[in-house]
């Protein structure tokens, strides 16, 4: 997962170029002097209270940047509710990091500006200027910096750093990339060591078995111990001489709990469990993996990877199911018209790419959500979907190009990993993040308390 993690951050940060200056107009306000005369409130939320004016700051910056690039501007009202429900998660996400001790540190800071002026091909201080010649203080975007950084480290710690995945998971999804008759044989390379049991034994001879089998595996998991040594002074097997060593086998030459307990495990584990078997006790290591019979690079599974933009309508914030399809439909007939995709993204779409005109780069296998990745793999390069229904809401889906992603077995099944896990992390992120707003003391204020009553309805 580390390679995940910090793909997920340097893709943060790229967006976060655009999106910081936006956040801005709300960090301003709410470091107003406390003299200035009282605001009404907009939202309460727990303690916390968003005004008014720090609304109407961050919808006036939005459209304002929105009409600096000729996007179109959504309607006001739809915009206002969808800009307050963002600062309403943001604020939640805010106290729960501070509940939980979370805290970023100046030289963090520093760091991350310096690669945000990197991706806009700028020294730190020419990219200061430029910010501060359209109006944001560079006080004010640093400490929008840090709340990027605090809200990714909230999420590593109560999402991303729980994702796991398993070789049987990965074995799973790359079969599943080259259709149901196609095989993929990867052979297991495992170490055993058998304690045995005689036949007819009697239970005092069974139960003595399975307390010294059971010493040698808390042995084996032990840190810095050596698998191969164990296997020579205790294993009753054959193959002790040689630690133990079975070689690269096919699963289906290998007992079929050997073959079961090595989909569980990645390579230099040991199982944590002892085997049964006819001849007594197994205590089995998986060494490696690597494509069947003398396979390479050529023979290894291929993964087809979609470069491929979309735009996202989220259902119920002050939009009907009915409105976000016809929505979505009008926008695919300017795109076909000849309209530009990215920027119709850019101006309505309700996804963290949408700063970036819809890109979500290149997509692997079971990276998105089955419902997305069907109407995708349907696509061909550069058409563009009808509505998509996702239980993220709607989608418009443009397929840019297409490529096979090629290189060893253990390359494979790296990014397949990676794809799993990008996909159980976003899912368990959207989880977390809708228990963390239901578990919120949310009341909406004003003209959009009666909207915040319809989109519960």
């Amino acid at each position: 997962m580390k390679k995940l993690r910090l793909a997920t951050l340097a893709a943060s940060l790229a967006a976060a170029a655009t999106l910081l200056p936006v956040a801005s107009a709300s960090a301003q306000a709410m470091g107003s002097p406390s003299g200035q005369t009282a605001d009404s409130v907009a939202a309460v939320v727990n303690n916390d209270v968003i005004t008014q004016r720090e609304l109407d700051e961050r919808v006036g910056l939005i459209t304002r940047r929105l009409q600096q690039q000729n996007a179109p501007v959504p309607p006001l009202q739809q915009l206002r509710v969808q800009v307050l429900n963002q600062m309403v998660l943001e604020r939640i996400q805010l106290e729960k990091a501070k509940e939980d001790g979370i805290q970023v540190g100046d030289a963090q800071v520093q760091t991350t500006l310096q690669r945000l002026a990197q991706a806009n091909n700028m020294q730190l201080e020419m990219y200061r200027a430029r910010l501060e010649a359209e109006g944001v203080p560079w006080s004010v975007f640093t400490r929008d910096a840090r709340t990027e950084l605090t809200l990714s480290k909230l999420r590593e710690k109560e999402v991303d750093s729980k994702i796991t995945v398993s070789d049987a998971e990965v074995a799973n999804y790359i079969a599943s990339q080259r259709g149901p008759a196609a095989k993929v044989q990867l052979d297991l390379r495992m170490e055993h060591i058998l304690v045995k049991v005689p036949d007819n034994a009697q239970q005092a001879d069974l139960a003595a078995a399975q307390t010294k089998a059971q010493a040698i595996l808390q042995q084996a998991m032990a840190s810095g111990a050596k698998f191969e040594s164990l296997a020579k002074d205790n294993s009753q097997a054959a193959d002790a001489k040689n630690g133990g060593d079975l070689g690269f086998l096919p699963p289906s030459k290998l007992p079929a709990d050997f073959a079961s307990a090595a989909s569980q495990l990645r390579p230099g584990q040991v199982n944590p469990e002892l085997i049964r078997t006819s001849d007594g006790f197994e205590i089995v290591k998986l060494v490696d993996r690597r494509a069947g019979q003398g396979g390479n690079a050529a023979d290894a599974p291929k993964l087809v990877q979609t470069h491929v933009r979309h735009i996202l309508l989220r259902v119920g914030d002050g939009m009907s199911e009915q409105d976000a399809r016809q929505k979505l439909l009008d926008i695919r007939q300017q795109v076909l018209a000849g309209g530009d995709f990215a920027k119709f993204a850019r101006s309505y779409s309700q996804d963290g790419s949408a700063s970036q005109g819809g890109d979500l780069g290149w997509i692997s296998p079971g990276e998105t959500v089955p419902d997305f990745e069907r109407a995708m793999n349907n696509l061909k390069d550069r058409e563009v979907s009808e509505p998509v229904r996702s239980e993220y809401g709607y989608h418009l889906i443009q397929v840019l190009e297409r490529r096979e992603a090629e290189g060893s077995v253990a390359q494979q099944m790296d990014l397949a990993r990676q794809a799993i896990g990008q996909r159980k992390a976003e899912q368990a992120y959207a989880d977390w993040l809708r228990e963390l707003r239901d578990s919120a003391y949310v009341q909406y204020k004003g003209d959009l308390a009666g909207l915040q009553q319809q989109q519960q309805q």
